[in-house]
């Protein structure tokens, strides 16, 4: 199984962040998987940010929730992270990852993950 996320590394403030996420090898369909954004911050651990279930059910991080949405599109198997309003505090790593875990920061919790993309958040 393979993930590889896609997306501008650069995104102005108050401007929104998309990333896509390209799943080969299994299906985001497959019951009791879960497809999820991570993200690390310089120097710090993970911080999960939301996840879609194989039904399309969505689930997001409190303090991100308001900003945040997860989709998919299950003809090209992609689930994609739509983050608005982002300031210089979103900039990160973002990674996707799968596996039948979601929200947890332990990296061990997930079976598949994606290389990671840098997303700077600057003018």
């Amino acid at each position: 199984v393979q993930l590889q996320e896609s997306g501008p590394g650069l995104v102005d403030p108050s401007q929104t962040l998309s990333l896509t996420c390209t799943v080969s090898g299994a299906s985001i369909t497959s019951v009791d998987y879960y497809w999820s954004w991570i993200r690390q911050f310089p120097g710090k651990g993970l911080e999960w940010i939301g996840y879609i279930t194989s039904s399309g059910n969505r689930y997001y991080r409190p303090s991100l929730e308001s900003r945040t949405a997860i989709f998919r599109d299950t003809s090209k198997n992609q689930f994609s992270l739509r983050l608005v309003y982002v300031t210089p505090e979103d900039t990160a790593v973002y990674f996707c990852a799968g596996g039948r875990s979601a929200g947890t920061n332990e990296k061990s919790e997930y079976e598949y993950w994606g290389q990671g993309t840098q997303v700077t958040v600057s003018s």
